[in-house]
């Protein structure tokens, strides 16, 4: 089976294929397809724009097609940045211009407050049809300063209580077994083994392996 996912980001790309992996499929990017459009995330819901992105990629590439999108939650911001966290700070902008608004509005907020999560919802399409919306969360609290080196936008500013540590001081290996994405595709996971076996793709032991 082949499956695309329906994002250009490197960083996303490398995340979901290292949670994936395991997995005995092909899988692709919408960077591997030079003629896939731009989706606009015009959507005011994270499950709204996944299954958008899903659904033009999988009409594109007519492959079993994967989109996310993610977003944190911050309690003190009555939920914002939320769908609108990649561009927080304006089209274009870096994770580093993300961060320092986030942190600007959050200046004086008190620790006790400081309470988020990361939202990731996945959207899987085939046949020009959703066929599954998964979504997973991750618990947090938002730092005074970014710390860590790893991870990719507001990583260095999302503390783990259970480590008191930052995703990107956390590193990769942690994160992608904790992670509001890793939780997420780890359902995604068990539902195309499901699909597997449904379809007779005498696969099924393969993949069962790799959980």
């Amino acid at each position: 089976m082949n499956i695309v996912l329906a994002t250009r980001n490197r960083d996303k790309i490398r995340e979901i294929a290292k949670i994936l992996d395991g997995l005995m499929v092909e899988i692709s990017s919408a960077l591997d397809f030079s003629g896939l459009e731009e989706v606009e995330e015009d959507g005011v819901t994270l499950e709204e724009n996944a299954a958008k992105k899903a659904i033009v990629a999988n009409k594109f590439t007519n492959k079993l097609a994967i989109a996310d999108d993610s977003g944190l939650e911050v309690d003190s911001l009555e939920g914002r940045p939320g769908v609108y966290s990649a561009r927080f700070a304006g089209e274009g902008a870096t994770y580093d211009n993300n961060n320092k608004k986030l942190l600007k509005l959050m200046e004086y907020v008190p620790p006790k407050n400081r309470t988020a999560r990361f939202v990731c919802v996945v959207a899987i399409a085939d046949e020009g049809k959703i066929k599954k919306i998964i979504r997973g969360t991750c618990e947090g609290i938002i730092a005074f300063e970014p710390k860590g080196k790893t991870g990719f936008g507001y990583d260095p500013l999302f503390i783990i209580p259970e480590y008191n540590k930052t995703f990107a001081e956390l590193g990769p290996e942690i994160k992608n077994k904790i992670s509001h994405r890793a939780k997420a595709f780890l359902e995604t996971k068990k539902f195309l083994v499901e699909m597997y076996s449904e379809n007779g793709i005498n696969v099924l032991e393969k993949i069962f392996k790799a959980f």
